[in-house]
């Protein structure tokens, strides 16, 4: 364990050494914001408004009673999605289909002998293949998580919209009422760091990849797996330090 994280360290440590030709590594990193942030808004949609949508009505369903105010569904479902659903959903989501990719393609690299040619010829691997990656996903992972949650708080309308448990009105009031700015900042923290995690994780995975295309497969695999339970672990440390 101590070896590998060692090798995690020293490898970030190359990742950010100063480039040798600025505009190449530029344009990498606008491909990998593409990647990462284009590519990906289609399914951190879909899930952000059948989830704030569905947390909606259980929430409605659970509070049924004389007692509690209707509007409280919409103050608890903005909470929720704001520090829990949108952040590590998503996170776990990106870690599945970024991660995953960024494993693989960096493992493919290595097993091919590619990484060895750039090494050849003088040019940092690890500056040239993880740190834009890691510059996209610090950049773009909070980007997804503030459109993922105004999309679950849409979905969230639209489920009271299209039921009778709590009336639209209701759910703005409850939106409206005792908004605490922290928990927008604790999102982006959690996503900030969500995002890093990801990116580097699976990109050592991929790049101490030995073997052949079995071996890639596996490192993919170690790179989401190991990227969801830090994300779980570093969830639970943000949000006791910050709330």
């Amino acid at each position: 364990m101590f070896t590998s994280f060692g090798r995690y360290i020293l490898l970030l440590r190359l990742s950010f050494r100063k480039p040798e030709k600025f505009t190449v590594y530029w344009a990498e990193v606008m491909r990998e914001m593409v990647s990462v942030g284009i590519g990906s808004l289609g399914i951190i949609s879909i899930i952000s408004i059948f989830i704030g949508a569905a947390t909606t009505i259980q929430i409605a369903f659970q509070l049924a009673s004389p007692l509690i105010p209707r509007s409280i569904a919409g103050s608890i479902g903005r909470d929720t999605t704001i520090l829990e659903f949108s952040p590590t959903i998503s996170s776990l989501v990106l870690a599945g289909r970024v991660g995953s990719s960024i494993a693989s393609q960096i493992g493919t690299m290595r097993v091919t002998e590619q990484i060895d040619a750039l090494e050849i010829m003088g040019v940092n691997a690890p500056g040239y293949l993880i740190a834009p990656k890691i510059i996209a996903g610090v950049t773009m992972v909070p980007v997804l998580v503030i459109v993922s949650i105004f999309l679950g708080i849409g979905g969230g309308y639209l489920a009271c919209f299209s039921s009778s448990d709590v009336s639209t009105s209701d759910y703005i009031t409850g939106l409206r009422d005792g908004f605490d700015p922290l928990t927008i900042q604790v999102a982006l923290v959690k996503s900030i760091v969500f995002g890093f995690i990801i990116t580097s994780i699976c990109a050592y995975q991929g790049f101490y990849t030995s073997g052949g295309a079995l071996e890639v497969g596996q490192s993919a695999t170690k790179g989401v797996v190991y990227s969801c339970v830090m994300i779980l672990f570093a969830d639970l440390v943000i949000t006791r330090l910050m709330l």
